[in-house]
Order: structure tokens, then sequence, then C-alpha cells
């Protein structure tokens, strides 16, 4: 079998720790049987990539960017919609950066994004729920220890925009080459035989992903993609469950195909 691109989305201990900020149900277990799959076949992987989610307190995605018309800051998982922000039932904590923020969800709207979710403060950049969680970290530096070099691709580090997808922020921000296509990353991910797909969480930031990927793809790429199933879970928050499997849906109809870490390499 041809060698294979692993490409790893967020696979950090505050998604993948049970006592994580953002703790994804099953993560634990996803990222014991992605380490044991590389272990067990390091020399059939010939890249590995991994996107890590990098915050800020102060983020557009985090409480403390909001307030009401009393000062309270909005729960985790609140929804802000244009409505919400055009109407006054939210506003930026700091004023001058209102303007950007209401031009912010107009254009999640018009782009067909999601709408703004208020997520609880995670990845936060120097904190160890930022790092990758330990039982694949200890994997990937068996893999290096081939003198290889696992690919790390940070995202999210802009404060006015949402970062879903690794390979571009769900809005741009003028001057910040950060927020823009990764187009380096979607060169590389082109040369791979197969494209082992897996992380967290699958209807948030791996959907995102690769969509956007498969848009930069021609359609008879997508048939590169292989979703590891066993190696993700999604968020499924309150509203929001049916992402995953639509999701899911729309990438097989494109090609891609479905598999786990112990019958990829079978």
């Amino acid at each position: 079998m041809s060698k294979a691109i692993l490409l790893v989305i967020d696979p950090q201990v505050d998604f993948c720790d049970p006592k994580g900020n953002l703790y994804v149900n099953g993560a634990d277990k996803d990222m014991e049987r992605l380490a044991a799959m590389v272990d067990a076949h390091a020399d059939k992987i010939e890249r590995v990539n991994v996107t890590l989610d990098s915050h800020s307190y102060v983020h557009i995605a985090h409480p403390i960017f909001w307030v009401d018309s009393k000062g309270n800051h909005p729960s985790p998982f609140t929804v802000i919609t244009e409505a919400d922000v055009s109407g006054g039932v939210w506003k930026t904590t700091n004023p001058q950066m209102q303007d950007w923020a209401s031009n912010y969800v107009k254009t999640l709207k018009a782009n067909s994004r999601y709408a703004l979710c208020v997520w609880p403060p995670h990845c936060l950049i120097g904190s160890v729920g930022a790092t990758v969680s330990p039982v694949l970290f200890d994997s990937l530096i068996k893999w290096e220890s081939k003198f290889r070099k696992v690919n790390y691709v940070p995202k999210g580090s802009n404060i006015f925009t949402e970062h879903y997808s690794a390979v571009k922020a769900d809005v741009e921000y003028p001057g910040d080459p950060t927020t823009m296509l990764n187009t380096q990353l979607i060169s590389m991910l082109k040369t791979g035989h197969d494209i082992l797909i897996c992380g967290q969480a699958l209807d948030f930031c791996v959907a995102n992903t690769i969509r956007d990927i498969a848009s930069e793809f021609d359609a008879s790429e997508v048939s590169k993609f292989v979703l590891l199933e066993d190696a993700t879970s999604p968020v499924s928050a309150p509203g929001l469950e049916h992402l995953a499997k639509e999701f899911v849906d729309e990438m097989v109809q494109k090609g891609m195909r479905i598999s786990t870490t112990t019958t990829y390499f079978a």
C-alpha cells in the first residue's frame, strides 16, 4: 500500500481530556486508538500534520468579548446572531470593536457559515489545555524518532475571527495572513495517495477543515479523503446534533471513504 498522509485536527487536552475546558465526549478514547495506529504503522505514514487551536482569553467566540444591556457576559454555548447584534441584545465589551463585530456576524450569515457560538475559553495559548493529548504526543515523538518532522499548524490566534477550519478563518481579518487560505498545507496534502482524517471535533473543526480543503481539490481528488471514524467525535451541542451526520453524508457523496484505525492498514 502507498504511504498515507495523516491529518489530525486539534487533538488537544482541552478537547480530549475529560477534565478539559471543552471536552468532546469520547475524544480520549479516540486518541488512544489513533496513537495505537501510529505506533503500529509508523512506517506506512509518510507525513503527519497536526492542527492546533490557539486562542487568547479575549476572543470573539469567548464570553468576555460580549455584554448585554446589564453588562453581563453570555453563557457558554450562547448563539449570537446578526439580529442579536443589530438589535442590541449583545454588544462588544470594548466599544471600539463594535463595528468589526457587527460586520463579522453579517459576513458569517452571508457566507452561510455557522452563526457565532460562544464557547468556554479553551486551548489558551501557553496553557496545558492547548497541548497535544499526551498519549498521542508520545506516539508522534516515536514517529519523529525516525528523523521525521510533524507539521504543526496553529490556528485561531486572531481574536477577531473564528477559525474552525485549519486552512482558513471563517472571516479573513485584513492584513493578517494567518486568517487567509493556507495554500502550503493544501498543496502538500494533494501529494498524498490517501489523506487520513481524524481529530476533534467532527461537527466543527474537522467538518470545516475538510470542506475547505475539498473546495480546493478537483472532484476526483476527494476520493483521497479517508475518515477514521473511530478517531473523531462530535461536540453535539444542544440543537446541533445533526451537523456531524450532515457533514459525513455530504463528503461521502463527494467521494470520501470511511475506515477505522484498525482496518485501514489491514
